[in-house]
């Protein structure tokens, strides 16, 4: 997901570059939205790890 969200933001300063504006901020937006949800993402698997304890072997 990370990946996606450095694709998008490497289209937006590409874009904004070449001075297509509508399409550098359609890509930060998008950028934003994905690093957010890999964010929330993380912190329930985390919590959810916490939660669940660690298991002997």
């Amino acid at each position: 997901m990370l990946s996606w969200v450095v694709t998008f933001l490497v289209i937006a300063l590409i874009a904004g570059i070449l001075g297509f504006g509508g399409i550098a901020g359609a890509s930060i937006e998008i950028a934003k939205a994905i690093f957010f949800i890999a964010v929330i993402l993380f912190l329930v698997t985390a919590v959810i790890g916490l939660a669940r304890g660690r298991t002997r072997v």
